[in-house]
């Protein structure tokens, strides 16, 4: 068996059932990262001494759990005691955070091997990976284009095989945007399902931390891990956590699935439209009913995302001033340019943009015309999805426009960037969980890769189970998820 050609759970079972170690299954991920990442570029750090120790530990019985011995990539904005988290920031270039994120202790716990911590855009700002200040990651399907972002090293690390599973966190689409152009499953919890402490904040009524997975088990499994109550998180609900992985097997009866035609667009690429229309033959084919669903205040989810998620994290980052952590100038007049210098050197021109815009949206005199406005069509855009799901279990949508763009396509048009969410941040605006699902496959516009794309399925909160099954329906009679890149060496 060759570990780095299975699934998460068939090499979970395959080291419980003792058909291979914990050692031989890090030391090939291992030995793969050493081999293709630096093209890749999805790894910031990889903690080769210290996931090999684990590994021992597992084989010898030390460590155990539901996920013993599986090698895990983590974003690299999750905060641990070992290595750095720098959120590929140069204000965090050196930081090393004294406590472990709440999702790391409870990967950890069940046994999980934390193989590295993965790229991502400066803060989790971005759609590309390309605002990094350490380098963008490039996506393995065709390593002229990008990944998406801003998880865009986990999803990158998930689709070569660099890890079994991997964690990032997503604010307006930062988990299933990577994973739709990168042919995995990525899959975002309702608000409060998972604990963000430990988590890096960028905009803290929008962040959520989910998982990357070849298949929907796999999302299963790592999801029920880290899901549940947290005290140390105050917006973490005190919900109960099903058997996702358990309940993937209940028949998904009496189905309706909703199609919004907001979202289905010609100015889409066709195979995104294709897609879509593949997947409602399947669910039709199986019995499930299709209707119409109306999601009247789409076209106002990007403008009232970059109110929201700008003026939380203009706030957020304020702590960043050059005194107690983080970067700090060398040289300064007076305290004033301290703090000016130092967020000057240490912040990427996306994030400083992000700032400005959040900052100008609170000021006095535009509070009320910009952020206190976008909070009221926020609630709209929240109330046209509890209205769908009276209608529906699911919505089917797809995840993006289009395949993965170019590298340096979109990087000098902010809007065009920012528009590759359309699909995305709707969901993050209404708290509800969603799921990107690989749909397929199209031609590279220059011909020569082949590039995946993707469906996206949103339930209503906390009906994780429920939208499992409906992905999982998807999964069993399509083949989709089998598809791997032929990398680049």
């Amino acid at each position: 068996m060759d570990p780095t050609n299975t699934t998460l759970v068939e090499l979970r079972d395959a080291i419980a059932q003792k058909r291979a170690t914990a050692t031989q299954v890090v030391r090939a991920y291992l030995d793969r990262i050493e081999k293709h990442n630096a093209h890749l570029h999805a790894f910031h750090e990889v903690y080769t001494d210290r996931a090999l120790d684990c590994a021992k530990q597992v084989d010898d019985g030390s460590i155990t759990g539901a996920l013993a011995g599986v090698p895990i990539a983590i974003k690299d904005n999750l905060c641990t005691t070992w290595g750095r988290t720098t959120c590929s920031s140069r204000m965090l270039e050196n930081f090393r955070a004294p406590y472990n994120a709440t999702v790391v202790t409870r990967l950890e716990d069940a046994g999980a091997i934390i193989v590295g911590k993965t790229n991502l855009d400066e803060f989790a700002m971005g759609s590309s990976t390309e605002h990094s200040a350490f380098g963008a990651t490039r996506n393995p399907w065709d390593t002229a284009r990008v990944p998406g972002g801003s998880s865009g090293g986990s999803a990158a690390a998930v689709a070569a095989d660099l890890c079994a599973g991997a964690f990032g966190s997503d604010t307006g689409g930062s988990i299933r945007q990577p994973a739709a152009l990168c042919g995995v499953v990525g899959f975002k919890p309702t608000y409060g399902r998972v604990s963000r402490w430990g988590l890096v904040a960028f905009a803290s009524s929008l962040d959520q931390i989910g998982p990357f997975g070849r298949t929907v088990e796999d999302i299963a499994l790592l999801l029920q891990v880290i899901a549940g109550a947290d005290p140390l998180d105050s917006t973490c609900a005190d919900e109960p956590v099903s058997n996702y992985l358990n309940e993937l097997s209940a028949p998904a009866d009496n189905l309706r699935i909703g199609l919004p035609r907001q979202y289905l667009s010609d100015a889409n690429d066709p195979a995104v439209n294709d897609a879509v229309d593949q997947a409602v033959d399947v669910y039709r084919s199986h019995g499930a009913q299709v209707v119409d669903v109306d999601l009247p205040h789409t076209e106002y989810g990007i403008p009232t995302y970059y109110i929201v998620a700008p003026a939380e994290a203009s706030s957020n980052l304020a702590r960043y001033d050059g005194m107690h952590y983080g970067h700090r100038a060398q040289h300064a007049d007076d305290l004033v340019d301290l703090y000016s210098r130092s967020r000057a050197e240490g912040f990427g021109d996306e994030v400083k943009r992000r700032i400005m815009l959040g900052t100008y949206a609170l000021s006095s005199g535009y509070y009320d015309a910009y952020y206190l406005h976008a909070l009221k069509v926020r609630r709209l855009i929240k109330q046209d999805f509890d209205h769908a799901f009276e209608r529906c279990d699911a919505i089917l949508c797809p995840t993006t426009t289009g395949p993965a763009f170019a590298i340096g396509d979109k990087t000098d048009d902010p809007l065009a960037m920012y528009a590759n969410d359309v699909y995305t941040v709707n969901g993050n605006l209404a708290g509800i969980p969603g799921v990107s699902l690989p749909a397929g496959q199209t031609t590279a516009d220059d011909g020569t890769h082949r590039l995946p794309v993707a469906i996206q399925l949103y339930g209503p909160v906390f009906a994780e189970a429920r939208l499992l099954q409906i992905a999982k329906l998807y999964q069993s009679v399509t083949d989709h998820h089998l598809g791997r890149p032929e990398l680049e060496t």
